[in-house]
């Protein structure tokens, strides 16, 4: 008798099937009417979409959040937000490190695989060491955002709101509950002079999106640079010169247009707040619709960098960029090598950030090209959309809203490659068992 060998999911096809089972749970308890001002419910649509944007921490929406979801629906939103930003894998390790339950060695190639850590021993105590830092962060962020919103709104939904826009900030969500306090889809444009919620906003977007293993290296190793891991060098180094090059550049693009008229330092820090959200937070102080051209621009280029590796933000990552910018520009020096912070960068590494980086760019232009098929609006609002989707951003002109169906469609596809990882989606639909490795006969090409 033949053996019938039983079919194996993979371990990037358990975290790809994680989400979507996330998802479709997210989509269910929407939908029920106690979730919605909606009578009889939100539409399966609407809840589909929201519970993508939110497992997917992206923050595009077509209902407001704060005047459309009941308490119970951003309950539900927010726990979406939370799981999908650390990481389902994650927390199922957490509960079961919490009942003492021992781990198989596929059930810590998985976890291994889901939080991008690079080693399957030792990660019970990273493991604990992330959730304790993700409570102390976003405890601190919600002390310092419920102390503004609680003399604006009362201490009991003050600290309501601070708790839960600081876990939408610190997880790169973007969803915001300010609707019923300044207007549907204003997110904090109310305060865009307001250097508490602005720059503790910030904060949270910024370490969220550093990663967990960066996290790891600077407690490790404290102030210490020459031991950081060069992982970390290039995600502080990158990371910085994003925030400050961009700050910088906003300011420059916005001081004749939406900076016209207002205080010097409002306008700092506006530009310093739309240089971190894109990354892939989604959240603005300003009118996103009303960007210059140029801003607009900027805005997307950040929107498909993204955050860092293992991190709670999305995007081609930090890294990414960096190794495909690196080997560019050794291959224009005509070193054998890219080099950085002392240490050599493997052609491993680019044909992976080259594969990371194209993938993504061909879905969100794909993703351009087929809503703009279906449906009649400006190119640059539907690329806005489309890489803002990829990136897991949640930025958006206006048009979500506007969406038809298949559109709608695309834009959740994209959403989910974002979160799931474009590369690892591919893998997890195509992967087979590995086949004998055959060399073809090489040949030059002629290239540039």
């Amino acid at each position: 008798m033949k053996r019938q060998k039983k079919a194996k999911l993979s371990n990037v096809q358990i975290i790809a099937l994680g989400f979507f089972i996330m998802i479709l749970l997210g989509t269910g308890l929407l939908m029920l009417p106690i979730a919605s001002v909606e009578p009889g419910g939100a539409s399966f649509g609407d809840a589909l979409f929201t519970a993508t944007s939110a497992s997917c921490v992206t923050g595009l929406v077509q209902q407001d959040t704060g005047t459309y979801w009941t308490t119970f629906g951003q309950m539900v939103i927010i726990v979406l937000i939370q799981i999908g930003g650390l990481g389902f894998m994650t927390i199922a390790t957490l509960f079961l490190l919490l009942l003492r339950r021992r781990m198989g060695l596929r059930q810590r190639e998985v976890v291994v695989e889901g939080i991008s850590y690079n080693q399957l021993g030792g990660f019970a105590p990273f493991i604990r060491r992330v959730f304790l830092g993700t409570l102390l962060i976003e405890g601190l962020g919600a002390v310092l955002l419920s102390v503004r919103f609680a003399g604006e709104m009362g201490l009991g939904r003050g600290i309501y709101y601070g708790v839960w826009h600081s876990v939408s900030a610190f997880c790169n969500a973007g969803f915001d509950l300010m609707g019923p306090y300044s207007g549907p889809y204003s997110s904090f444009t109310v305060y865009a002079g307001d250097p508490l919620v602005s720059l503790t906003i910030c904060a949270l977007i910024l370490v969220g999106g550093l990663g967990f293993l960066v996290w790891d290296d600077l407690v490790r190793n404290k102030l210490r640079w020459r031991r950081y891991r060069l992982q970390t060098k290039v995600v502080l180094t990158v990371t910085a010169a994003l925030t400050l090059g961009g700050g910088a550049l906003f300011f420059l693009l916005e001081r004749e247009n939406l900076g016209a008229g207002r205080p010097l330092g409002e306008q700092i820090l506006s530009a310093l707040f739309d240089a971190v959200t894109p990354r892939t937070a989604g959240f603005n102080s300003t009118d996103t619709a009303a960007l210059s051209p140029g801003s607009l621009l900027l805005t997307i280029i950040f929107m498909f960098i993204g955050g860092s590796p293992g991190s709670t933000a999305g995007g081609v990552k930090t890294t990414t960029v960096f190794v495909v910018l690196l080997h560019a520009l050794s291959g224009v020096r005509r070193e054998r090598s890219a080099n950085a912070f002392g240490r050599s960068i493997g052609d491993g590494a680019l044909k992976k950030a080259t594969s990371v980086l194209y993938t993504n760019l061909l879905l969100a232009l794909a993703g351009a090209l087929l809503i703009s098929a279906v449906q009649a609006m400006p190119l640059t609002d539907v690329l806005f959309e489309t890489f803002s989707a990829i990136g897991t951003a949640g930025m958006t002109t206006g048009i979500t809203r506007d969406l038809l169906p298949l559109s709608q469609a695309v834009i959740i596809f994209l959403m989910y490659c974002g979160r799931v990882g474009s590369i690892s989606f591919a893998v997890a639909l195509l992967e087979k068992r590995a086949l004998p490795p055959v060399t073809l006969p090489q040949e030059e090409i002629t290239i540039g």
